[in-house]
């Protein structure tokens, strides 16, 4: 059988892995110094890394990360409370495996945003399904979902998502139909799923924040009692940075 057509029925059969691989065994000068297993080895090799590729690209594209960020390039070198073992045990995914939450605290410019991303980014590489959300736009999100008709399909995905990430946690007084919308969000992953909170209002505040108190209790039971806390100070990483940059200018 001749291989344009081996390689076409493959691409037909969406194994397009196997057929680049087979199109690239074609060029092999040593060829035949390969088994019949061997060659095939490779080929479903192949197609496996291209699949788990695909999914991981689509893991990312959904999860909507703010900013491109990465554990290996998180800044440990400025002193802001930032454990780097905690971190390394975080990226090791076990606290989502074991349905727990993290909570990070600090304020503006602390990092609290990049290292979200950064342990979001690190979770869809585990293969685990995630989102990063600003919470003004989730709680949007879901108000709109539930004028047209949406809200029970836009609740459930939500609710089968292994990490849920709610940045800017805390800008703004939550409406009793958001403080609701968010129990609701929380309670369908209690004990399920992990569930990152970036806030810069510290958790002692967040009862004032919610508004109604038995609302309050009720999402912070969810959230507090199961979750790892990290607390940033320091000065902005922002400022920082930049006046790292401006002194390299001057060189």
């Amino acid at each position: 059988m001749l291989t344009n057509p081996i390689m076409e029925k493959l691409s037909a059969m969406r194994l397009n892995g196997m057929a680049k691989a087979l199109a690239e065994q074609m060029e092999m000068s040593d060829l035949g110094t390969l088994s019949f297993e061997e060659r095939l080895g490779l080929m479903v090799d192949r197609e496996m890394s291209q699949r788990e590729d695909r999914r991981l690209q689509t893991r990312l594209r959904k999860a909507k990360l703010r900013v491109p960020a990465c554990v290996e390039d998180i800044d440990f070198r400025h002193k802001r409370g930032l454990d780097k073992s905690l971190i390394m045990a975080l990226a090791a995914c076990e606290w989502i495996k074991g349905r727990q939450n993290l909570i990070i605290t600090g304020p503006t410019g602390a990092g609290k945003t990049y290292l979200a991303c950064a342990l979001v980014h690190k979770s869809c590489l585990e293969g685990h399904s995630a989102v990063y959300r600003r919470l003004p736009n989730l709680l949007r999100e879901i108000t709109m979902a539930r004028a047209d008709g949406s809200y029970p399909k836009k609740m459930a995905a939500y609710a089968k998502t292994n990490l849920i990430a709610l940045d800017d946690w805390g800008l703004d007084r939550l409406t009793r139909e958001q403080a609701l919308d968010l129990l609701e969000l929380l309670e369908d992953r209690h004990g399920l799923k992990s569930t990152l909170v970036a806030a810069q209002v510290p958790i002692d505040h967040w009862h004032e924040i919610i508004g109604d108190p038995t609302l309050a209790d009720a999402v912070l039971d969810r959230l507090i009692h199961s979750a790892h806390k990290i607390n940033l100070k320091g000065e902005s990483m922002r400022k920082k940075y930049s006046a790292l940059t401006k002194e390299e200018q001057k060189s």
